[in-house]
């Protein structure tokens, strides 16, 4: 009679499977990483651009003063809140990711190369360009679409978004005071030459 063996995996056998999914699983998480990181800085472009276009819209629909306040905070993360004018109720406060700051980076073009020649590349919230006596880190938006300082001048502006130590992660938004347009940008380069494209 024919004797029957038992089917089935060594114990070396599935130790070898283990192992080629272990190795399989890093270089995934590896390969990754840069994309997670990236989809971590566009997620803070995002949430910024968002907060100031509700913002804005919000004033123009309520025929109300909205402004939204900037906040680089030295322990992580940083803030943006948006506050109605007239009563002083915070009406929204959004965060953006850990690893992502309102700041600029060494290398960025300096000016006459910067988004919209707003600024020179230096301040990461960069807002009443031109005018004395406000507040860089606050934009007031007005019921007829204008954006303006707490002194009533119009307010062009950028704020610059990026990952510590990581040029080329910048974003940055630029703010139009005479009509409140908003424009958003990241950083390229192309043959060693650095340079902004408007997203």
């Amino acid at each position: 009679m024919l004797q029957r063996r038992m089917r089935g995996f060594s114990l070396l056998e599935m130790m070898a499977v283990i192992a080629i999914g272990f190795i399989v699983s890093a270089m995934a998480m590896m390969t990754l990483q840069p994309m997670l990181k990236y989809t971590r800085v566009t997620n803070a472009y995002n949430i910024t651009l968002m907060a100031m276009r509700q913002a804005h819209d919000s004033a123009v629909d309520q025929r109300q003063i909205y402004f939204v306040t900037f906040t680089h905070n030295t322990i992580p993360p940083d803030q943006i809140t948006i506050t109605q004018g007239a009563t002083g109720t915070v009406v929204n406060t959004f965060t953006i990711p850990n690893d992502v700051a309102f700041q600029t980076q060494f290398g960025l073009p300096g000016a006459g190369k910067t988004p919209d020649n707003f600024g020179a590349g230096v301040l990461a919230i960069h807002f009443d360009i031109g005018v004395a006596g406000g507040a860089p880190n606050v934009v007031y938006f007005y019921p007829d679409g204008t954006a303006e300082d707490v002194n009533g001048n119009l307010n062009n502006g950028i704020i610059y978004i990026a990952r510590a130590n990581d040029l080329f992660s910048s974003h940055a938004i630029t703010l139009w005071g005479a009509t409140g347009r908003l424009r958003g940008w990241r950083l390229y380069t192309n043959a060693g030459v650095k340079y902004w494209r408007q997203m």
